[in-house]
């Protein structure tokens, strides 16, 4: 399906195939509550749960290092199963503890200074968006924030404007989801635009990797960075980051470390010439076992299948929720991703999700804070963010609805 990438408008979604019985059968966490925050940490799946145990039991048997050299051969499974879902090759594949991370480390590589450009749209988030703040205010950095079209999606135009007058090097920053929204934004328009201009394109997938079928080539990106715990539904502190083949020729990854490097001399190193230069040595192998089991149950499930069905789901819940008294639903026009946000009259986004947590519904509200160029642009102190995910069946759904209708219909009294 692979929605989103060249600013298409979002047709109907087909009926999908996706057992959601069986999903919730191997998702402990199903039972228990109506969980809508799979874009803050999506549920693992028992199968994940397990094998990080599993490893950790082996550690505390025979040490750490000995236990991670018993499983050498399924961490590199880790890397071939990342590539599997992002359409790359394994050593194109990086390992981190979280997107941040992976970004970060990035762009340290990328070494910008006085009179480069980093373009960035106004969906970036926070994390982000402060980091490129940073570079401007202590590295002289250029930064041009472009503005939205009609749709809510960065307007195309204006970016290739940008691209046309910036100069140094120049860094597309470019966002698939954000945080605060349910927009997807054409983010293969943006790699082919950035790709024309001679601009490196650096996406932020962590909101649709899991959700939305990516594929790198596909979209003209040359690096690409996600978390594991999200739509992905693997454990907290993993992520990973797709650096194509020979983007940092000549550059060189700014913290060499003996993960990615081997120092041949006293004043002289080599460096791993694929992704693996921008890691570091230590992780938890736990983790990263858990990630791939996550990895291969995503690609196993049909990542095209999965997003048709978030998709539609999504579609659904925007509907009903927005036949609600004093709900008005956020998201811009371009959004078919499986996040819904909105706001409620009367009611502060922070104290709304408190009401549904109140009756076992978990979803999560975004503060401005969170995404000023967005948010704050917009206006919006804040939102209510629900996410759903494969495990999510009818039960949940009308839990949430008759809910919402309850604190909405308190908040105008």
């Amino acid at each position: 399906m692979t929605i989103g990438l060249d600013g298409a408008p979002p047709t109907a979604p087909a009926a999908t195939s996706i057992d959601v019985a069986a999903e919730r059968a191997r998702t402990l966490g199903a039972s228990a509550r109506h969980y809508f925050n799979a874009a803050g940490a999506g549920l693992m799946s028992d199968a994940v749960v397990a094998r990080m145990i599993d490893h950790l039991r082996l550690e505390q048997r025979s040490g750490g290092y000995e236990a991670a050299n018993a499983v050498v051969d399924e961490i590199t499974g880790v890397y071939e199963a990342a590539a599997a879902v992002v359409g790359a090759d394994a050593d194109e594949i990086a390992l981190f503890d979280s997107a941040t991370s992976g970004l970060r480390g990035l762009f340290d590589a990328l070494r910008l200074g006085e009179g480069d450009t980093v373009i960035a749209p106004r969906s970036s988030y926070v994390s982000q968006a402060l980091r490129l703040l940073a570079l401007q205010r202590h590295d002289g950095v250029n930064l041009v924030v472009v503005p939205n079209d009609a749709s809510g999606a960065i307007d195309l135009d204006a970016l290739e404007r940008a691209l046309a007058t910036a100069s140094g090097r120049v860094v597309v920053s470019s966002v698939h989801v954000p945080t605060s929204s349910g927009l997807v934004e054409p983010v293969a328009a943006i790699g082919r635009l950035a790709r024309a201009h001679g601009a490196l394109s650096v996406l932020d997938a962590t909101q649709s990797i899991g959700q939305i079928d990516v594929d790198v080539r596909a979209i003209a990106c040359d690096a690409l960075v996600t978390t594991g715990r999200k739509f992905l539904r693997g454990p907290r502190g993993t992520g990973f980051a797709y650096l194509r083949r020979g983007a940092l020729d000549g550059i060189g990854a700014w913290a060499p470390d003996v993960r990615g490097s081997v120092w041949t001399g006293p004043e002289e190193w080599t460096m791993d010439g694929g992704a693996r230069q921008l890691e570091t040595w230590e992780s938890s192998v736990a983790a990263r076992l858990g990630l791939g089991v996550a990895l291969r149950e995503a690609v196993d499930r049909g990542l095209a299948e999965t997003e048709a069905h978030l998709v539609g789901l999504a579609a659904r819940l925007r509907e009903r929720l927005a036949g609600i008294a004093g709900v008005t639903i956020a998201d811009p026009p371009a959004s078919a991703s499986g996040i819904v946000t909105f706001s409620v009259e009367g009611a502060v986004g922070r104290e709304f999700s408190a009401g549904l947590r109140a009756a076992r519904i978990d979803t999560i509200a975004i503060p401005a804070s969170h995404a000023q160029w967005d948010l704050g642009e917009r206006g919006l102190p804040s939102v209510v963010r629900v996410s759903p995910h494969v495990y999510n069946d009818d039960s949940d759904e009308a839990a949430l609805i008759a809910r919402v209708e309850e604190l909405a219909a308190e908040a105008r009294r």
